[in-house]
């Protein structure tokens, strides 16, 4: 269903007055009147038409300002990532073995000292 708009009486006024400033001689008041309905509608018109377009210019800014904290809630959990691969303490796995093997060299030199 459609719902008629109903020119607020600025707008009647305003095309009331466009329609009599564009008044031809010899034209009655009803072709005036019926003129004068036209450009309400007209101006119905363009009213819609530019709230749609502010509607549609919110939407496209509120999916981008959403797209942007996105990306930074992203990149936040990447620095939180990596500040937390650098506080970990990584073993050093070579000190086990360097220092298993130094003591198998030092048993070995003792037994060939006394034997």
């Amino acid at each position: 269903m459609k719902n008629k708009v109903v020119p607020s009486p600025q707008t009647q006024d305003d095309a009331m007055k466009i329609a009599k400033a564009t008044q031809k001689p010899g034209q009655t008041k009803e072709q005036t009147k019926l003129i004068a309905q036209g450009i309400e509608k007209g101006i119905a018109l363009y009213k819609k038409q530019q709230k749609e377009k502010a509607r549609q210019a919110d939407k496209a800014r509120k999916k981008v300002q959403k797209n942007k904290q996105a990306e930074l809630r992203e990149q936040e959990m990447e620095i939180e990532d990596l500040a937390q691969d650098v506080s970990k303490p990584r073993s050093n796995s070579a000190l086990p073995w360097t220092l298993l093997a130094i003591s198998w060299i030092g048993f070995a030199i003792y037994l060939f000292q006394f034997a």
